[in-house]
């Protein structure tokens, strides 16, 4: 008998999950449909190698974590098992390791379960999660928020229904720009990201943007954004603007270039998420709020602002792990204010 996994990859999987009737799959081929990330050079990335090299060595470093990224699917498997390979684990002493090296699971839109990784996790792993009857699901996976993933199989039970999910409501997805915040720090798992939020209120696809410590609104990331083909654009990134003077110099700046390109785009700005002020970041939140009163003055009809208040308005003072990284409080306060904008204007 000739080895079938030399024409089959799919069987090339050894697991130890404990399931003699598990088939794995790879999600880079129908009906899999992957969202917010992409294959290039052996690794899932959120933009192209070629154009994070020219931006600067931490966005290089930090493209391929996988934040934002989904795989979507319709099964009537009793379990999802998922077999992952990856490396640049994102171990912190103030973040979980479900958010920023796990895997969550959503059916129907609803948190199930979250794929724990072990404490001791050096090269991926591997996990399942059961469902108390079989019936079809849309699945919904979200991937690790600070790590990389080089693959991703997933696991139903052998001979099981597997059908493309139906798409997103939009067809261009929300891109978002920003600080570490952005990317999801310090989210207890993917889906409590503010993005993965907003996505599954409004059904909407999304691309996650957020660079820890590293948006700086450089040229080069401006000229790759701008070219986007995007419903909303949504930038955020005070944080990781070196100074006052940093930020004054290129918030406006990103803007007019988007605008140029997007006329009619719909674009939110927000200072950082923060309720309680000093005076630097008050200076901030007036230079970001400067473009859009500027925006407005000159006639723009598609440009909208949150101010850090606003988005920690449910939570205040208490959503976040450092007076910074929110918590899953205060990303569900941000999605709260994001939300509310949403339904007032239409986006």
């Amino acid at each position: 008998m000739s080895d079938i996994s030399k024409i089959d990859s799919n069987f090339k999987i050894t697991t130890k999950i404990g399931k003699n009737d598990v088939r794995f799959y790879k999600i880079d081929r129908a009906p899999f449909k992957v969202y917010g990330v992409f294959k290039e050079n052996g690794k899932y990335r959120r933009m192209p190698e070629s154009v994070a090299k020219t931006v600067s060595e931490g966005v290089y470093t930090l493209h391929t974590n996988t934040a934002g990224g989904r795989v979507r699917f319709v099964t009537d498997s009793p379990y999802v098992a998922i077999h992952a390979q990856m490396d640049a684990l994102g171990k912190m002493s103030h973040f979980p390791l479900t958010g920023s090296i796990g895997f969550d699971l959503y059916a129907e839109n609803q948190y199930v379960k979250s794929f724990v990784p072990p404490f001791n996790i050096e090269n991926g792993y591997e996990s399942v999660i059961e469902f108390e009857e079989s019936m079809p699901r849309l699945i919904t996976i979200n991937f690790p928020l600070y790590s990389n993933v080089n693959e991703l199989y997933i696991g139903l039970k052998d001979g099981s229904s597997l059908e493309e999910a139906e798409p997103y409501k939009n067809k261009k997805p929300i891109v978002y720009y920003g600080s570490s915040i952005t990317q999801g720090g310090c989210a207890s798992r993917p889906g409590m990201s503010y993005q993965a939020i907003i996505s599954r209120t409004f059904n909407y696809d999304y691309i996650n943007l957020g660079f820890s410590g590293n948006a700086k609104a450089e040229d080069e990331i401006i000229e790759y954004i701008k070219n986007l083909d995007m419903s909303v654009f949504v930038y955020d990134y005070d944080h990781n603007a070196p100074g006052v003077e940093h930020l004054e110099k290129t918030h406006e700046k990103m803007f007019k270039a988007i605008r140029e390109k997007n006329p009619l785009l719909p674009v939110i700005m927000m200072p950082r998420p923060k309720y309680f002020l000093n005076e630097e970041e008050k200076t901030r939140r007036k230079i970001v709020e400067k473009t859009y009163l500027n925006a407005v003055s000159a006639g723009d009809k598609n440009v909208y602002f949150i101010d850090g208040q606003a988005l920690t308005k449910l939570c205040k003072d208490s959503g976040t792990v450092d007076n910074c990284h929110p918590t899953d409080f205060g990303f569900a306060s941000m999605a709260q204010a994001l939300t509310e904008v949403i339904i007032r204007y239409n986006l």
